[in-house]
């Protein structure tokens, strides 16, 4: 988003990046900062960005756009990473992740 924004002459940055990537379960997130007098134009474009985002990846079952991309339910293997980062401490773990339609529940690649 933040490369997005810059590309429309919006001048943004992020806060906290480095410290979410150092400590993951810091609490606050990276929030992206924007100077104040381009607060309402950059909220036009993070809100037309979204609607692209949506409107880009569509259920196949049912041709809704209410889709979001998330962590695979019901994955044998997605339960072992968590397991296992779980009980070493470590977050660096590859999960399957999916389509997932909130209109008819299909899941798809």
């Amino acid at each position: 988003m933040l490369q997005r924004l810059e590309a429309e002459n919006i001048r943004a940055y992020l806060q906290n990046e480095n410290t979410i990537t150092i400590l993951p379960n810091a609490h606050g997130g990276i929030n992206l900062m924007v100077h104040e007098g381009q607060v309402g134009r950059a909220l036009e474009l993070l809100n037309k960005f979204e609607e692209d985002y949506q409107h880009s990846h569509q259920c196949p079952v049912c041709g809704s756009f209410n889709v979001l991309f998330v962590p695979q339910r019901n994955n044998r293997d997605n339960l072992l990473a968590i397991i296992t980062s779980w009980l070493t401490g470590r977050y660096a773990v590859s999960i399957k992740h999916v389509y997932h339609c909130y209109h008819c529940g299909h899941e798809f690649e």
